[in-house]
């Protein structure tokens, strides 16, 4: 089984709106140009909040090689999404990339998610 590490991937910043409470971007100092206000409580990721979404902080290929340009602020739902889960499962399979199984929390780096080809 070979590893696929999320920066290898990138569906799921293009295929959710990252939507969140409108102070988050505030306290994660956000730049403004990567934040678009839904209503006076909530706001989402530029370009999250479309058809067809692609967060504008991600750079890069879908399924080559991507990159956060804010990943050490992202806003919590970034955070909630873990390799191999629910949802990346279904961004995986809108990129038409394959399935992925979560590893073990013990066999996983602590510093990026990483899961297995199935």
């Amino acid at each position: 089984m070979s590893v696929v590490d999320c920066c290898n991937c990138g569906a799921c910043c293009a295929s959710f709106r990252v939507s969140f409470y409108w102070a988050e971007a505030t306290a994660r100092d956000l730049p403004d140009a990567l934040v678009e206000q839904l209503t006076p409580w909530h706001a989402c990721l530029s370009g999250t909040n479309a058809a067809s979404p692609r967060c504008r902080a991600l750079w890069g290929e879908v399924g080559e090689r991507v990159r956060c340009t804010v990943y050490d602020r992202r806003p919590s739902p970034c955070h909630e999404i873990q390799a191999g889960d629910e949802k990346c499962t279904k961004a995986r399979q809108t990129h038409r990339l394959p399935v992925i199984t979560a590893m073990p929390a013990a066999e996983a780096p602590s510093n990026r998610p990483r899961a297995a080809l199935r």
